[in-house]
């Protein structure tokens, strides 16, 4: 999990696709922490993101550097307490711009059962199982 969590940091910014309905929807995120040995994510509940991986867990993550990239794919599971949003606020500053622990918006959000593939160009590849 380490090297899927280094390699998105890396990237700066990762896409995330999740299903509304019966159509793909793909939004950038930027922020990944690695809480109580799980991959995750933030959002507010506000988002459209959050009810559709409440709808549908299934996501699919995708980045990519140079000529490397990695697919992610697992299932969004809400992980939110006031320890794993303090968390990703000490991990991340300035989402205190926009969340609090305890504000009743923010989530965090784990992803489970992951299956990581690393590609590159040159066909090199292998995967990492969270």
């Amino acid at each position: 999990m380490n090297e899927v969590i280094s390699y998105l940091n890396e990237c700066g910014v990762f896409f995330i696709s999740t299903v509304d309905g019966a159509k793909p929807k793909v939004r950038p995120f930027g922020f990944v922490m690695d809480y109580e040995g799980k991959l995750c994510i933030c959002t507010s509940n506000k988002k459209p993101f959050f009810s559709q991986i409440k709808s549908n867990p299934s996501v699919e993550i995708c980045s990519s550097k140079g000529a490397k990239w990695m697919r992610l794919q697992g299932n969004a599971v809400v992980c939110t307490t006031p320890e794993s949003q303090a968390k990703a606020l000490a991990v991340m500053p300035m989402l205190s711009g926009m969340y609090s622990v305890g504000d009743g918006s923010f989530e965090i959000i784990a992803i489970e059962d992951g299956i990581a593939d690393f590609n590159t160009m040159t066909g090199e590849h292998h995967q990492v199982t969270l």
